[in-house]
């Protein structure tokens, strides 16, 4: 079934000369259709989407953070953790209403550009599109750890660190596995997620019943806020990179097939899941250790719980999740990143080129080269928290901008406005989920927020010099 385009104002032209393209000339089931016989293919079913939201959240959450939360906040973690998943829950209920009104790859930057003018637009979308960046650098970077405590288990020893010469490896092998084909990465993002959550489930369902003594003495009980009340917002804001991966399944919306249906269930379905394990996997965690010993391991961390528990063979098994875990975070986040890249060049806010489309792969190969080059100098960095908090900063100025988004199209009500999905417990639900992403920005650390607003400034500097005289608006 084919939906009506959107009414789209589109006009003026950037220094190079170049105007918006055409909105879709057909959006159905099976594909987006431009005028200029451009068509991305819709190749990515709701097990695909549920596995992009998964796949992604479920990396840093379980296999890179407990270490680093425990050590911050103590057995409280858990609570950052549920706080972080009711944010990204608040947000994924609006961003599900603006998806099915304009399913078009771009995610929250098409819905912010065509609710608020291009140059909030540009804001998010640069911004966007960097953010993702920093998150799969993060990713990359937690996969090199694990590769690392892989060679480090098997008793190989090398002369250089092999942490960021991995993650430069991976990053650009899942840059040129995406050129290939979306649908290759999406299968295989499939049979990752799959393998992950059945290993994960049957870990913590072991760790759950040793922590209230089915299996051994029990856990080791500490008082709750054994670190005070503040890092539990902290560290908050620190893990809510976590929670990123429902946004990459509006990020891909032009790819997804039945988007009325598919986009709601692969949004809010993901943040439920991962945020259940993520609780699960922290409490048991720190349940084995307790929270000292526990930081002290740091990024590898679960590794340790998983010896504790079972001996070689589960810290074996935990090691080969977590590569597969980061992995499959890096591989969604370099994908989304370069549908933002595409997006914004059919709106003449980055030069015309970056929105070429490989005729024999059917993929936006020009931007997913500009989203995996940067990523590669990120990873080269090395700095785990610095990268996961810049992530979570840009990402949550566009979540608090979607919510407002929603809720101006709601009360303005303009004739293309009609989502199949409408967000239950309106206006509450939209606006407590835009003052919670621009608050939780107030407990990161400053230098996250000062390259979080470099980035922003940078980026509405670069829309003034580039494209100032580009309008991109809906009919509202």
């Amino acid at each position: 079934m084919a939906e009506q385009p959107v009414d789209i104002e589109l006009a003026g032209q950037n220094v190079a000369g170049e105007a918006p393209l055409s909105e879709p000339a057909a959006v159905t089931d099976e594909a987006t259709v431009y005028e200029d016989d451009v068509e991305l293919e819709r190749t990515i079913g709701l097990v695909g989407g549920l596995a992009i939201g998964i796949g992604t959240m479920i990396g840093a959450g379980i296999f890179v953070f407990p270490g680093l939360a425990a050590n911050n906040a103590g057995l409280a973690a858990t609570l950052s953790f549920a706080i972080g998943g009711g944010i990204a829950l608040l947000v994924a209920l609006p961003t599900s209403e603006l998806a099915t009104a304009m399913p078009r790859s771009g995610g929250g930057y098409y819905f912010v550009s065509r609710g608020m003018g291009a140059g909030y637009g540009a804001i998010v979308g640069l911004g966007l599109w960097l953010g993702l960046m920093f998150a799969s650098a993060f990713y990359l970077v937690g996969l090199g750890h694990y590769a690392s405590a892989v060679l480090a288990e098997v008793g190989v020893g090398l002369a250089f660190d092999p942490v960021v010469a991995t993650g430069l490896l991976f990053g650009g092998a899942l840059t040129a596995l995406s050129v290939a084909g979306t649908e290759n990465t999406a299968k295989i993002q499939n049979v990752v997620v799959g393998v992950l959550l059945v290993v994960l489930a049957g870990f913590l369902s072991y760790g759950l019943l040793d922590t209230v003594g089915v299996f051994g003495p029990g856990g080791t009980p500490e008082p709750f806020f054994s670190r005070e009340y503040f890092p539990v917002l902290t560290t908050a804001a620190l893990v809510f990179t976590s929670y990123l991966g429902f946004a990459q399944v509006a990020t891909v919306a032009g790819e997804i097939k039945r988007p009325a249906r598919n986009l709601p269930l692969a949004m809010v379905g993901s943040v439920l899941v991962v945020t259940v394990f993520y609780v699960v996997t922290v409490f048991v965690a720190i349940s084995a250790f307790g929270s000292d010993q526990l930081g002290q391991f740091g990024e590898t961390a679960m590794v340790e719980v998983a010896r504790t528990f079972l001996g070689v063979p589960g810290a074996i098994a935990i090691l080969c999740a977590g590569l597969l875990a980061t992995f499959s975070s890096a591989n969604a986040s370099i994908l989304s990143a370069s549908r933002a890249v595409y997006a914004l060049s059919r709106d003449a806010l980055l030069p015309r080129r970056a929105s070429e489309v490989n005729l024999r792969y059917g993929t936006p190969h020009v931007a997913l080269l500009a989203a995996g080059g940067p990523i590669l100098a990120l990873v080269a960095t090395g700095r785990v928290e610095l990268l996961a908090e810049v992530a979570s900063f840009l990402h949550l100025v566009m979540y608090g901008l979607m919510c407002v988004v929603m809720m101006v199209l709601r009360r303005r009500s303009p004739p293309w406005y009609s989502p199949s999905f409408r967000v239950p417990g309106y206006p509450l639900v939209p606006a407590v989920g835009a003052l919670a992403s621009f608050g939780l920005i107030a407990f990161m650390q400053p230098v996250s927020i000062a390259i979080g607003f470099v980035v922003m400034a940078v980026s509405y500097l670069w829309y003034r010099y580039y494209a100032g005289a580009v309008v991109l608006r809906g009919d509202v």
